[in-house]
């Protein structure tokens, strides 16, 4: 992915007026860059060529696999800075395929499900900001996870684990990381498997939809 199409404001209405429009802007880089200096351009609504298609078969190389979590570590960093993204997403024949991504920004289309139809229905109405983020604190990184209806909280402060976490961070082998951090982690759903490679799920706070003490 080289480009997006972006523009200046989340509604599609007043996207359409004059001089709202950004046209084509470079998304090649680090997704947590490349989200970064969209927002900065002042995109608002960002629309991402192709489909994300997590299926095995698809991912089964290592550059296919690389295509896909880039993809999706763009909506991630995208849906921390509370940008509207639309994408498309094909999961696996799973009817529970999409939860671990529910703190993403719904796509505009979803397939793969048994009934796609309901699943992004569930996905658009229980969607929200902060539903699975991450904060680095001195000493220690917080996850903070609601995608299962209720909160679960995680305290990382093993240097082994944050490092694992900043290797995820854009998808990496999963020979790259040692084995009893990536179990504990599938154990959570806090990384995603793509092919050979895994990626990290929650994202960066990066826009709190109330108070902190509320958080």
């Amino acid at each position: 992915m080289d480009t997006v199409t972006a523009w200046r404001d989340y509604e599609l209405e007043a996207a359409g007026l004059p001089g709202m429009a950004l046209g084509e802007l470079e998304a090649a880089g680090p997704p947590a860059e490349t989200a970064a200096r969209l927002w900065q351009e002042g995109a608002r609504r960002v629309r991402l060529p192709g489909t994300a298609d997590l299926r095995a078969d698809v991912n089964a190389d290592a550059a296919a696999a690389a295509r896909t979590v880039r993809t999706l570590c763009l909506v991630r960093e995208l849906t921390a800075h509370a940008v509207y993204v639309e994408w498309e997403l094909r999961t696996a024949p799973d009817a529970d395929a999409w939860r671990p991504l529910n703190h993403l920004q719904p796509p505009l289309a979803l397939s793969g499900p048994p009934d796609p139809e309901a699943a992004l229905r569930t996905w658009r109405e229980e969607h929200y900001l902060c539903k699975c983020v991450w904060r680095q604190g001195p000493g220690f990184i917080q996850i903070r996870d609601r995608r299962w209806g209720e909160l679960h909280r995680f305290t990382v402060d093993e240097p082994g684990y944050q490092e694992a976490i900043a290797l995820l961070a854009e998808g990496a082998p999963a020979s790259a990381v040692p084995a009893v951090i990536l179990d504990d982690f599938r154990s959570e759903q806090l990384v995603g498997d793509v092919g050979p490679l895994v990626w990290w799920l929650p994202y960066r706070v990066r826009r709190w939809i109330q108070e902190a003490m509320a958080i």
